[in-house]
């Protein structure tokens, strides 16, 4: 999986890079054909803004989330993430 880390009106330090690379690796053990990921993180005025897209096979994946704090708001995009991810993957193993 490739993660792509892009910031607006933000500097991507190494740890909020290494804080989005573990998050996004915990992603993997619930659906492992993510094809890459592209990560935007946006800071305007007192609201820190996390959006992402997930490519994967037969689908695109997009949340977003804000909060005061950069790391609250990747948490509840992971949390998004995890939660769009598991629906999909329930709709592909449905054999009715």
């Amino acid at each position: 999986m490739q993660i792509e880390i892009t910031g607006h009106h933000v500097d991507i330090t190494d740890a909020l890079r290494d804080y989005c690379q573990t998050k996004f690796d915990k992603l993997k053990r619930h659906f492992d054909k993510v094809i890459n990921v592209h990560v935007i993180l946006t800071v305007e005025k007192k609201v820190q803004k996390a959006e992402a897209t997930l490519h994967m096979s037969g689908n695109d994946v997009h949340a977003e989330a804000e909060s005061e704090d950069m790391y609250a708001s990747i948490d509840t995009l992971i949390d998004k993430l995890d939660r769009q991810i598991m629906k999909h993957k329930e709709k592909m193993t449905d054999h009715r």
